[in-house]
């Protein structure tokens, strides 16, 4: 730096002391001495007018360099003038400073990006204006089964229930919202935040599915009341079943008579009705017992013969049909074979009870893989489940057939869960259900 302000100085002082010379000479009359310095002064004029010419460059490659945000751009510095040494110099070192920032940005954008794509919450952020998506993280794409969202008008095309829900969420404020989806309707805690950058106005919204929390906390609050009723009718009941036994035996000792008939039958009745809450308590009880699974991984293809072959008499006597779609003929699901089993029979045999009635009855069953999630339908094209019913099915004890014991979806329901997975059902009455098991 030192070099270049002596450089200026030098050149200054040969320009002053030139044109001082030039003028003087003018003024004494020596004409031709003056004429013969000009050059002298035209010359030191055309030096300072290149150096700033280069000068002027080196700034205007820079400011273009900067405009395109190219701040990998490396001055020279071995060949360089002496009065651009300087400007190039500062700018290597605003580059390295840029690039340091640049380079600090983008591991913080590549830290945030990962952590947002691999959270289990469904992201979506827009231009509160113009409604233009300016990001989604993939497990939005997964709960809305939506690759790709240019608008946000776009999702009231593929969700409409979601985006009414959407546009009415407050700023600041969380919601829970039941969503209708493809494989059924999920519980969401929805949020959404405002902000407002230089660019413009933006608004992000957050879906965090909380079925499966949900669900846990009703399967163990069933859990434990199923445990108490058992426990007291099973400890109240079973006095009277044995004195009625003990009752009933005693009365055949005697003598026939027509009030001792009376007592006879009602001592049976007791008993029967006894035996019979016993037999429903122990019932019940049994959807407190699984807790472990025997995992194995198994052609979907094979636990779908078994189970044809195994209601294939009760859908022949009925004359159903009963279809098996495989996308992949070598798909494996690793589940437990014996509690899926009862899970799918349970589904077969509610699907034979939906569709007895039907003018040409059909039963599907059908396994893919989707987004890495393993799932098993059994879709009937029967009557279809009442909407003021919709929520109810999973209850225990809830059962809409004469002969139901309204255990066999909430034990489908625990099984799932054990496996991690879940149970949805979608159903349009008069038009069939669909009963999908997600692993």
């Amino acid at each position: 730096m030192g070099s270049f302000k002596r450089l200026i100085w030098l050149r200054s002082i040969l320009l002053f002391a030139g044109t001082s010379a030039f003028v003087w000479l003018l003024f004494k009359g020596e004409y031709l001495y003056g004429f013969l310095l000009l050059p002298l002064v035209f010359s030191i004029l055309a030096i300072n007018f290149r150096s700033q010419v280069r000068a002027y460059k080196e700034l205007e490659e820079f400011a273009e360099a900067a405009h395109y945000r190219d701040f990998t751009r490396n001055f020279p510095l071995s060949l360089s003038r002496k009065e651009v040494l300087p400007l190039r110099r500062a700018f290597n070192d605003i580059n390295a400073v840029f690039r340091q920032i640049s380079s600090e940005r983008e591991t913080q954008y590549q830290y945030l990006q990962t952590i947002l794509q691999i959270v289990d919450t469904a992201i979506i952020s827009y231009d509160a204006r113009s409604g233009k998506v300016m990001w989604i993280n993939d497990s939005f794409k997964q709960l809305f089964g939506i690759p790709y969202l240019h608008h946000f008008e776009g999702l009231k095309k593929r969700n409409p229930d979601a985006f009414e829900k959407s546009t009415r969420l407050v700023a600041g404020q969380k919601a829970v919202l039941s969503l209708k989806l493809a494989n059924g309707e999920i519980k969401v805690q929805a949020s959404t935040a405002a902000f407002i950058t230089s660019d413009g106005n933006y608004k992000l919204i957050a879906f965090q599915n909380i079925n499966e929390a949900i669900d846990a906390t009703e399967t163990q609050a069933w859990q434990k009341l199923l445990s108490v009723l058992t426990h007291e009718i099973m400890n109240s009941i079973a006095p009277i079943s044995s004195l009625a036994d003990t009752l009933k035996t005693r009365l055949q000792t005697l003598p026939q008579s027509e009030e001792l008939d009376d007592i006879r039958l009602g001592t049976e009745t007791i008993k029967r009705r006894s035996d019979g809450l016993l037999q429903f308590a122990s019932t019940y009880r049994s959807l407190n017992k699984i807790s472990n699974l025997n995992r194995q991984t198994v052609f979907a293809a094979k636990l779908f013969e078994n189970l044809y072959q195994l209601m294939e008499p009760s859908l022949q006597q009925k004359n159903i049909a009963l279809d098996i779609i495989l996308k992949e003929p070598l798909l494996q699901v690793n589940l437990d074979v014996n509690l899926i089993e009862q899970v799918l029979i349970n589904l077969l045999l509610n699907a034979i009870e939906a569709v007895k009635e039907m003018q040409s009855p059909q039963i599907n069953l059908s396994a893919e893989a989707i987004s890495g999630q393993h799932i098993i339908q059994v879709s009937d094209n029967g009557k279809g489940i009442p909407p003021e019913i919709y929520d109810s099915i999973f209850i225990p004890f809830f059962t809409t057939r004469k002969n139901g014991s309204g255990v066999g979806l909430t034990l489908s329901k625990q099984i799932m869960l054990l496996h991690k997975g879940n149970i949805t059902v979608q159903s349009q009455e008069g038009k069939g259900t669909i009963f999908t098991l997600s692993f």
